[in-house]
């Protein structure tokens, strides 16, 4: 394994255990058992390369012939499960369910996830076999990025949060151009670097100003969904 190899690894771990704890969070939130918070925490970690993947031609994907992916992700989707557990019996019967992780870790956890994922995305078309295609690269980083979360809002029957919240797969494009942009000049690591930083402050400005894509405004009696 390179030395750029094992750099790519060490992030999509970091990557994988954000989301995944990301995804469990969102499904004991959803008061699903131990089984249903490890396979959200699981789809959320492992769906976005899986698509990725798919997208490149890579069967069976990458993440099967990896079953250290799946691992740690249950491992600390099992971890949170049982912190939140016990932080819910110690609740008095009646009271709401808010969990030991505030609203800012989750953002956090998966603003992470997020930034990383779109980065090993660009970064996995580029080794791959495909001709250079830029755009190619950059679709794929921002389907690497958003796919997990996608599969952990379907199953948690949750509006994607690509679709609704705080300039999400938006970020993903502007960090993934970045990244691609400076592929070649500024090298590998340090594109990945960047990109990654760009996700997360964009994030966290938009989040911080509330800033959002336009939207059709609420007509008469209708409710947001």
């Amino acid at each position: 394994m390179s030395g750029f190899d094992t750099f790519v690894f060490i992030i999509e771990l970091v990557s994988i255990t954000s989301f995944g704890i990301s995804g469990a969070l969102t499904a004991i939130r959803k008061h699903m058992d131990v089984f249903g918070v490890i396979i959200v925490a699981v789809t959320t970690a492992l769906g976005g390369g899986v698509i990725r993947d798919l997208l490149l031609g890579v069967i069976p994907p990458k993440s099967f012939n990896r079953p250290i992916y799946a691992a740690v992700t249950a491992s600390f989707a099992l971890m949170a499960f049982i912190i939140e557990y016990h932080h819910a019996k110690r609740h008095t019967p009646g009271e709401p369910f808010t969990g030991k992780f505030t609203e800012g870790a989750m953002f956090w956890l998966d603003t992470l996830g997020l930034a990383i994922f779109t980065m090993v995305g660009v970064a996995v078309a580029h080794e791959s076999s495909v001709p250079d295609n830029s755009f190619l690269f950059c679709f794929v980083g921002v389907m690497t990025g958003v796919g997990g979360g996608v599969l952990r809002d379907l199953l948690c029957q949750n509006m994607p949060y690509i679709f609704v919240k705080h300039f999400y797969a938006s970020a993903c494009v502007v960090g993934a151009v970045v990244c691609e942009v400076m592929w070649e000049p500024a090298g590998k690591i340090a594109a990945m670097l960047t990109g990654t930083a760009v996700v997360m402050l964009l994030r966290f400005f938009a989040a911080r100003f509330r800033w959002n894509l336009p939207r059709v405004p609420e007509i008469g009696g209708e409710k947001k969904s």
